[in-house]
C-alpha cells in the first residue's frame, strides 16, 4: 500500500512532522513501512517551460530546433535573449507551448531506479548542440506515450496555480513527495486503510488530532432521476455479491487525464491509461473502493449483472489471457454471456477505449472468501483484488459512485440502478455510522490497558477517529456508548474497542509493569502430560517423532486403501498437495518411509501425535467436525530378519503401556469384524484392548497393496492408539510414585526350565512374575534371556529366565534368594510339568 503524504496532508488540517518523525510513529501505531520513496529525488531535475522558438532541424528532416525559456536555470549556457537551445525528435512540438524540460545533469526519471540511470548532458544532435530534452510522459514514467512530448494546457494545471517560466515540475504538479509503502498485511483487518482517505484518517488519530471526512463521504447522498440510455440490471450471485450499483452515462469524451491526476496516480502507484480508466483508479485509491467502467455500446442486450458462471464458461480479460471458469467463480455478464470476473478484472471485449461513446460506471460489493478463492484458482491479483479481500464496506457504495460519476464528465443517462439491496443509508446512523453499539464501561479499558484515562480522553481518542462517542452513564454505567464508524468492519467486540484505544493512545506508552498475579503454580495439564510421557517411552525405544502436515493428497488416501469421499476436503488449500484433512495419522507416517530408506536409513521406527478428521465422526455442539488425537507409529527394516514384524511393534506398544501403567491385552481380530481400520491387514493385526474392555487401538502389519504404493520393505508394521481412550484408562498416580534407589547391591541368578514345546514363553514368564509378587519387601525383575530347542529334538525346549533381586534394607545373602528360585522351579513343574536344568 503506498502513501502519498502530500495527498495525505490534502485531508488533514495539521502539520506533519518530519518524515523521520512520521515513519516511527506510524511503525509504532498503524503499519510497517517497507519502503520510503523520494519522488523529488526522482523528479527533482525536471522544469516547466514555454518553447518560444522552433525551427526545423537543417540536416535532420525529423528533428526541430527549439529556443525555451527556462526562467533563468544556473550554469546552461543561452543566447543573447536568455533563451535555451534544446534539439528535439517529437513531432508535436511547436512554438509558444508549455513542455517539461530536463536540463543537462539531470537524471532522466524513468531510469532513475535502473542500476545505471541516465544521466543528461550537452551534446550535439546532427551538428546543433541540444542542452537537455525535452520529456515525453514515458521518460518521465508517467505514462507509456512516446508519440510525443507533454504539452501542458490550462486543464493539466492544479488549481489556483499559473505557470511560470524554470518552476519546478516537482511542485507544481506534487511530485515532490514522499511515499510510504506499507506492508499490507498489516491491513489485513482493515479494508479502509487500503486507501488514502483511511490512512490520512489514521495518521491523524494517532498524532491526537480530529479528522473530518470529505462531507461527499459520509452524507446521504441522493441521485439524480434520468434517462436516454436503455439499461437493464440483475443480481444472481447466490449472496455473493451483497451490492451491485451501476448507472450509465452518455456522450463522454475519452481522452488523457490532466496531467495533475496522471502524477497524483503515479505517487499512490497506478499507472495512467486514459481519463475513464484513471478515475476510476484515482477513486480506488482515495476511498479503497475498487469501481469499474464498461463500453455501453458494448453490452449485448444492455444488460449488466452479476451471476456464477457455469462449467466451462470462457472469458478474456484485460490481461490479455482467457480463463475457463467453474460455478465458484462470481462473474460480470451482460444479456448473453460472461464479461469479466467480479471484483477482479475486467473483460476485453467491453473495455473503454478511444472510440468510446457511452459508459456504464459499476460500484458493488463482494463475498471477499469467493473472490479470493478465484484468484486462487486462475492465479490473477490485481489492485482491486486487494482491496476486495480485506472485506469493504458497502455503506461507501453510493457517495464513492456519486463521486466518480462526477468526475467521468458526460450526461447521465439512466438511474441508479441496483439489485438485492435497498438503499444502504437505510442503515446508517446520521448518514455515516451502523447501528447497534457497544456499551463499554470506562473501566473496563483501563483494567486492560493498566492506565487511568483522565476524564472524556477516551471520547477524545475514539472521536478523533470518527466513532461516534455516546456518554454510556444514562445506560446506568460508567463508561460510553460506542459506535463503529461504517468504514470499520473490523470493530465487532468490546475488546477491539479497547484495542483502538490503546493504539491510539501509544502501547509504547501504556505502563511497563507486570500484571498481578498469584504465585501458585498452575496445575498440570494431563493431555500434555501424558503426551510427554508418550514421547520419552517411544524415544527410549528408539524411535524419531515426525510432525506432518494434518492435510494430504488424495493419492496417500488412495495409497493406504482409504476412502477419501470420508475426508474433509478444502475449497482453498494450501497447494495442491495438500488437498484433504486426514482420516488418520499412519498414511502420512508411511509416505515418509520410502524416502528414508532411500536416504541411508535402513533401520528406524517412525512416530507421531497428531489430529484426524473423519466424516464418519459426525459434528460437535458447535456444528464444527469432531477432531480425535492418535498416536501412530510405523517401524521397517531394510535387511531380512527372522519372525514377523508384528512382534517388533508389539513389543513396543506393550512397552508404552508399561510405561503408562495401562494393563491391556492383545486380542486376535475376528473374521467378523468390519472396523479394522485400513491400511492394517486383519489377519496379521490385534487389538489393544484395555481391562475395562475399551479398545484403545490397533497393532499390525499392512495391507501387501499399502506395501507396495508406498513402497515400504517386507518388513514393516505399525500401530495406531486413540489417546481420548488411552488417557481414560491411566491409573489415577500415572506412574509417578517415586521409588528411591536401594543402597545395597543387586544380585542375580539365572533360572533354566526344561519342558514341552507346546508350553508358550507367556506362561512361564506368568509363572515367574506371580511367584515374584509374593515377595513385596523385595524389588524383583524378571527377564527373559533364551529359549532353546536341540536341533534332534523338537518335542522339549529350555527357557532360561534372569532373575534379579534388591533389598531396600540390606544385602541379602543366597539363603534369601535360593527359595524364591526354587519356588518358581516347583510352580513350574506343577503348572506345566517343567524340570529345572
Amino acid at each position: 500500500m503506498k502513501v502519498s503524504l502530500n495527498l495525505i496532508k490534502q485531508l488533514i488540517n495539521f502539520e506533519l512532522p518530519p518524515v523521520d518523525e512520521l515513519v516511527s510513529r506510524v511503525n509504532q501505531q498503524l503499519g510497517g513501512v517497507e519502503e520510503v520513496i523520494d519522488l523529488k529525488a526522482k523528479y527533482g531535475g525536471a522544469r516547466i517551460v514555454r518553447v518560444v522558438e522552433c525551427e526545423k532541424h537543417p540536416n535532420a528532416d525529423r528533428l526541430s530546433v527549439t529556443k525555451i525559456d527556462d526562467g533563468g536555470v544556473a550554469d546552461v549556457p543561452r543566447d543573447d535573449n536568455g533563451y535555451v537551445q534544446v534539439v528535439c525528435g517529437a513531432p508535436n512540438v511547436h512554438a509558444d507551448m508549455w513542455a517539461i524540460w530536463l536540463p543537462p545533469k539531470s537524471t532522466v526519471p524513468a531510469s532513475f531506479d535502473d542500476a545505471e540511470p541516465f544521466v543528461l548532458d550537452a551534446r550535439p544532435l546532427r551538428g546543433i548542440l541540444s542542452q537537455g530534452m525535452l520529456a515525453a510522459a514515458d521518460e518521465l514514467a508517467i505514462g507509456t506515450d512516446h508519440e510525443g512530448i507533454i504539452e501542458i494546457n490550462e486543464c493539466d494545471i492544479p488549481a489556483g496555480v499559473t505557470l511560470q517560466a524554470g518552476a519546478s515540475f516537482a511542485e507544481v504538479f506534487g511530485l515532490d513527495d514522499y511515499v510510504l509503502e506499507i506492508e499490507n498485511k498489516m491491513f489485513t483487518h482493515r479494508p479502509d486503510c487500503f486507501g488514502q482517505l483511511g490512512v490520512a484518517r489514521e495518521i491523524a488519530g494517532i498524532f491526537h488530532q480530529q479528522f473530518n471526512s470529505p462531507d461527499w463521504y459520509n452524507a446521504i447522498q441522493e441521485f439524480a432521476d434520468s434517462d436516454g440510455l436503455e439499461l437493464e440490471v440483475f443480481n444472481e450471485a447466490n449472496g455473493l455479491a451483497p451490492a451491485f450499483s451501476v448507472i450509465a452515462i452518455k456522450n463522454v469524451d475519452i481522452h488523457s487525464s490532466p496531467l495533475w491526476l496522471q502524477c497524483q496516480l503515479v505517487a499512490m502507484g497506478g499507472k495512467p491509461i486514459n481519463n475513464i480508466v484513471d478515475a476510476t483508479n484515482y477513486v480506488m485509491f482515495m476511498t479503497a473502493q475498487p469501481t469499474h467502467a464498461y463500453d455501453y455500446d458494448k453490452l449485448r442486450g444492455h444488460k449488466l449483472g452479476v451471476r456464477m458462471a457455469h462449467d466451462g464458461e470462457k472469458v478474456g480479460l484485460l490481461n490479455g489471457k482467457e480463463y475457463e471458469l467453474t460455478v465458484d467463480d462470481i462473474v460480470i455478464a451482460d444479456g448473453e454471456g460472461v464479461i469479466g470476473l467480479a471484483g477482479i478484472m475486467g473483460g476485453v471485449n467491453t473495455e473503454v477505449s478511444a472510440e468510446t461513446k457511452n459508459i456504464v460506471l459499476e460500484c458493488a460489493n463482494f463475498d471477499m472468501y469467493a473472490l479470493r478463492r478465484t484468484a486462487m484458482r486462475h492465479g490473477i491479483f490485481t489492485d482491486a483484488l486487494t482491496r476486495f479481500n480485506k472485506g469493504q464496506s458497502p455503506a461507501q457504495i453510493d457517495p464513492v459512485l456519486k463521486w466518480l460519476i462526477g468526475m467521468v464528465g458526460g450526461e447521465q443517462a439512466s438511474p441508479i440502478l441496483f439489485k438485492n439491496h435497498s438503499s444502504l443509508r437505510q442503515v446508517l446512523v446520521d448518514g455515516k455510522h451502523w447501528h447497534g453499539g457497544l456499551l463499554i464501561p470506562k473501566r473496563f479499558v483501563e483494567e486492560r490497558l493498566g492506565v487511568d484515562f483522565a476524564e472524556n480522553e477516551i471520547e477524545t481518542l475514539l472521536k478523533n477517529v470518527e466513532f461516534i462517542v455516546d456518554d454510556g452513564n444514562k445506560y446506568g454505567e460508567a463508561g460510553v456508548m460506542v459506535y463503529s464508524p461504517f468504514w470499520r468492519t473490523d470493530i465487532e467486540l468490546p475488546e477491539d474497542v479497547v484495542e483502538e484505544v490503546g493504539r491510539l493512545y501509544g502501547f509504547d506508552r501504556l505502563p511497563r509493569h507486570l500484571p498481578e498475579r498469584s504465585i501458585k503454580p498452575a496445575s498440570k495439564n494431563e493431555r500434555r502430560e501424558l503426551k510427554q510421557r508418550i514421547r520419552r517411552s517411544l524415544s527410549r525405544a528408539g524411535a524419531n517423532e515426525v510432525l506432518t502436515y494434518s492435510f494430504v493428497h488424495e493419492r496417500v488416501l488412495k495409497n493406504s486403501d482409504q476412502d477419501p469421499s470420508r475426508a474433509y476436503r478444502l475449497s482453498n488449500a494450501l497447494s495442491p498437495d495438500l488437498q484433504y484433512y486426514r482420516i488418520s495419522i499412519l498414511p502420512s507416517l508411511l509416505d515418509k518411509v520410502h524416502a528414508n530408506i532411500k536416504s541411508g536409513h535402513d533401520e528406524f521406527m517412525l512416530f507421531e501425535i497428531g489430529k484426524i478428521h473423519d466424516k464418519k465422526l459426525g459434528f460437535n455442539d458447535e456444528n464444527l467436525p469432531i477432531e480425535k488425537t492418535f498416536i501412530d507409529g510405523v517401524y521397517a527394516n531394510k535387511k531380512p530378519q527372522t519372525g514377523a514384524p508384528f512382534y517388533k511393534v508389539r513389543k513396543n506398544a506393550e512397552r508404552l503401556m508399561k510405561d503408562l501403567s495401562v494393563e491391556v491385552d492383545f486380542v486376535k481380530i475376528a473374521e467378523s469384524d468390519s472396523d479394522v481400520p485400513a491400511p492394517f491387514d486383519a489377519k496379521r493385526s490385534a487389538w489393544i484392548v484395555a481391562n475395562n474392555g475399551d479398545n484403545l487401538g490397533i497393532v499390525g502389519e499392512l495391507a501387501l497393496s499399502a506395501r507396495r504404493n508406498f513402497k515400504l520393505p517386507d518388513y514393516t508394521a505399525a500401530f495406531s492408539i486413540d489417546i481420548e481412550k488411552l488417557q481414560k484408562n491411566l491409573s489415577k498416580n500415572q506412574g509417578y510414585n517415586y521409588q528411591p534407589l536401594s543402597r545395597f547391591p543387586s544380585t542375580a541368578r539365572d533360572i533354566s526350565l526344561k519342558m514341552d514345546s507346546n508350553v508358550d514363553y507367556a506362561k512361564v514368564y506368568a509363572c515367574a512374575e506371580e511367584v515374584a509378587k509374593k515377595h513385596g519387601e523385595l524389588q524383583i525383575s524378571i527377564t527373559p534371556i533364551a529359549i532353546y530347542q536341540p536341533k534332534n529334538d523338537d518335542s522339549t525346549k529350555t527357557v532360561t529366565l534372569n532373575v534379579k533381586f534388591t533389598s531396600a534394607e540390606r544385602t541379602l545373602e543366597d539363603k534369601d534368594i535360593a527359595p524364591i528360585i526354587e519356588e518358581i522351579a516347583a510352580m513350574a513343574a506343577e503348572e506345566f510339568d517343567a524340570a529345572q536344568v
